[in-house]
């Protein structure tokens, strides 16, 4: 009993101890809920080990990065975004600068292009009404007419003793600035009249028979209907001129056609085609970039050369294929050049060159001929003079010209849908002759004709068309 009593007042005893220092507390925690917190102090331990204090610091470091990354994302943070933003805005802005720059770029040549064309239909209608006016113009006192023969009275075709020519009118027509007096030259007009060949009759010409011969040299009987290839995709193609190799080296066979549009202020580009078909596709295999600028439309392909008068210059080069560099140049000994001795249309047809079965020739003007037409024969690998031809054939009184067999054909008209072939000229007798035949300008404005050896034909650049001609030629008289 005396034990029993004794555990209770211990019991007792230590109970109200205990009251004495621990703690009890009631309150709302962070979410609003009642939490009861009891704490009693240790009756060892002074104070707690530190144990929780890395894992402690850990944590808040963790929370600042934490607190770092919602204050970023919730705009705290806004410079960067704002200056990627300029930037972006920056590069948008430029951008629609050079669209528009291009845009006003593209809208200027247009305009250009439109400007040309006005005028150049402008300098036509000029030429037209100009030609109108000399037609409709009486005719001054000349002497009495020499009676055509029958055969042309029915064609409508009379040649005055004095020596005007059915074409006489293209001698005054006006030069590209519309103006016809630097054209007209007095003593051409009124001097002899033999210095063109005049005095020749009009040929005419028979209607084919069995005495023609395609395959030989005989002289020129007839030209064909103009077969159109191919049409120029752009102005650069208003002129230009398009030929084949009748002697064709290799890497390129005897079917490639070549084409060189000659509108432009640096007109160097070459295209190859491996066919006819692929020309009329537009389908070009080879683009050559010349090293001298081309002038006009007198280019001529031989023996795997392309052959061209430099521009501004009487300079013949000598361009070789296959290495795709120059061959030979040598000035063309006193030859007049960019606008001297043109043909009737222009375009700086001082110096046109051909080739035909004798070879590589030249036909251009000089100062001392006073302006009549001078054939050259051309050596094609050194181009030196072999030699040449003074004719009676003003070269601005033509409209064009091509040499066939050793002979020279001139053309009356560029623009006349139906005109002649009206002088030859045979450097074998060294005479000229006046013909009558019929040649068309289906487009209206051609601007190079040349004789293609290898197809035997008559290739034309007309108006932007590529054309051509068949031709009939007579049998080759014997000496």
């Amino acid at each position: 009993m005396f034990l029993l009593l004794s555990l209770c007042m211990c019991g007792l005893l230590l109970r109200g101890d205990a009251q004495d220092r621990a703690a009890l507390w009631r309150g709302n925690d962070r979410s609003g809920r009642c939490q009861y917190t009891f704490t009693v102090p240790s009756p060892v331990e002074a104070t707690c080990p530190q144990t929780g204090g890395p894992e402690m610091e850990g944590l808040k470091a963790r929370l600042s990065m934490l607190e770092v990354l919602v204050a970023r994302l919730t705009g705290g943070d806004t410079g960067g975004s704002q200056t990627a933003g300029a930037k972006a805005q920056s590069e948008l802005q430029e951008a629609l600068n050079r669209a528009v720059g291009e845009r006003n770029l593209l809208q200027g040549e247009k305009e250009r292009l439109e400007q040309e064309l006005e005028g150049l239909q402008r300098r036509m209608e000029e030429m037209r009404r100009e030609t109108e006016r000399l037609r409709n113009r009486p005719c001054p006192p000349q002497t009495p007419m020499v009676p055509p023969s029958p055969s042309l009275q029915g064609g409508g075709l009379m040649r005055p003793a004095g020596g005007s020519s059915p074409m006489s009118h293209l001698m005054t027509r006006p030069n590209r600035q519309g103006d016809s007096s630097s054209l007209r030259d007095s003593a051409w007009q009124y001097g002899s009249p033999g210095f063109q060949e005049l005095k020749a009759e009009v040929t005419e010409v028979p209607a084919p028979d069995s005495s023609e011969d395609n395959t030989g040299c005989g002289e020129l009987v007839s030209v064909g209907e103009p077969v159109t290839h191919r049409k120029a995709d752009n102005i650069e193609g208003k002129y230009g001129v398009w030929m084949q190799d009748p002697e064709a080296v290799s890497p390129y066979g005897p079917n490639m056609i070549w084409r060189i549009d000659t509108i432009g202020a640096d007109v160097r580009k070459l295209f190859g085609y491996e066919d006819m078909e692929q020309l009329s596709k537009g389908f070009p295999s080879k683009v050559l970039l010349l090293p001298e600028q081309v002038e006009s439309t007198g280019a001529t392909v031989y023996r795997g050369s392309l052959y061209y008068q430099r521009r501004l210059s009487r300079t013949l080069i000598r361009y070789d294929l296959a290495s795709e560099s120059v061959a030979a140049r040598r000035d063309l000994p006193h030859a007049g050049f960019h606008g001297q001795f043109p043909y009737s249309w222009g375009g700086y047809t001082d110096i046109d060159l051909a080739v035909d079965e004798q070879g590589l020739w030249a036909v251009y003007s000089t100062n001392k001929v006073k302006g009549a037409i001078v054939i050259s024969q051309l050596d094609p690998h050194s181009l030196e003079v072999k030699k040449s031809w003074e004719t009676n054939i003003r070269k601005s009184s033509v409209a064009n010209s091509f040499i066939i067999c050793g002979k020279l054909y001139t053309i009356a008209s560029y623009t006349a849908p139906d005109t002649i072939i009206n002088f030859m000229y045979d450097t074998e007798t060294s005479k000229a002759k006046a013909v009558a035949i019929p040649f068309r300008n289906k487009h209206r404005y051609n601007s190079m004709v040349d004789y293609n050896l290898a197809q035997r034909k008559l290739f034309a650049w007309d108006n932007f068309h590529m054309v051509s001609y068949d031709i009939r030629l007579g049998r080759q008289q014997a000496n």
